[in-house]
């Protein structure tokens, strides 16, 4: 009687350690599993003992990420970002891609690429997609996903119908709409992007110091040698995350904007639910 009183527990045990909320959780967030296949079929993808994926690389080519479940899009809308990290740092420009909605961009050396979902609709998510600009080896040590951490709110500071066109067209934000801008704000561009030519295949955005050829510091990793960043075919958001010195310059020079084949209708300041109750510090 005793031995089966043991065995029971012994099960008891082993069914609680095996049902951790915790360890569920962690394991939902962490991606790195759901790359199985390139898009270019010469290319190579090698699964290492230690966790890690060897990914060697073709221009434009694509280690991919399914994440349907059931044969369904999955539901991203309770997370806001997901983050790759590099065992070794990029030797060449890479970009992640998600479902034809967002596209970040990511200079070369960078050991991390974070894709933040900022305003997209997450509701139907089926692929996720890393990609080199030229012939290389990567080495991914994790793909991780972040939920969703406080309440961002929004102050609207220009209304406006710009079509860039051909770098044809920007537009320009005054220096006193960033007065109460703190570093970690967020600024928020509201944007169509214009299909009507077909022979138009990427899309781009350019933010600068207003009298400046400098750009904003906030999505640095995001540029191109150019200083654009690029954003999804059915991107409607675009957002940078301020620093300390983006405020400055902003407060003394303003903000100038254009691009490529976007249209923007509105441009807001986000800020934190949390930032509140310290911002007078912060000041």
């Amino acid at each position: 009687m005793k031995k089966v009183f043991q065995l029971l527990i012994t099960a008891l045990l082993v069914v609680g350690c095996g049902s951790n909320p915790n360890h569920d959780e962690e394991d939902k967030l962490t991606l790195t599993s759901k790359f199985k296949s390139t898009w270019n079929i010469h290319e190579k993808l090698v699964r290492n003992a230690d966790g890690t994926i060897t990914y060697t690389a073709l221009p434009w080519g694509g280690l991919i990420g399914s994440l349907r479940e059931h044969n369904l899009p999955v539901d991203w809308s309770a997370y806001e970002s997901v983050t790759i990290d590099f065992a070794e740092p990029t030797p060449v420009e890479t970009q992640v891609l998600i479902s034809d909605k967002l596209k970040t961009w990511g200079k070369a050396g960078i050991t991390s690429l974070t894709c933040y979902f900022d305003g997209q609709d997450m509701t139907s998510v089926d692929e996720l997609m890393l990609q080199a600009s030229d012939t290389c080896t990567l080495v991914i040590k994790q793909v991780k996903l972040a939920p969703v951490n406080g309440t961002w709110h929004t102050t609207p500071i220009r209304s406006i119908e710009c079509a860039f066109g051909n770098w044809a067209n920007g537009f320009v934000i005054k220096p006193e709409a960033f007065e109460e801008a703190r570093k970690g704000d967020k600024l928020e561009f509201i944007f169509t992007t214009d299909k009507s030519d077909p022979n138009v295949n990427y899309w781009l955005f350019k933010t600068i110091y207003n009298g400046t050829d400098t750009p904003l510091e906030g999505n640095a990793n995001e540029l191109n040698k150019w200083g654009c960043a690029a954003v999804g075919r059915e991107g409607t958001v675009y957002r940078v995350v301020l620093t300390a010195n983006d405020v400055a310059q902003l407060r003394e020079h303003g903000l100038f904007v254009n691009g490529y084949y976007i249209t923007v209708t509105q441009c807001n300041l986000l800020r934190k639910e949390f930032y509140n109750t310290s911002r007078q510090k912060d000041s």
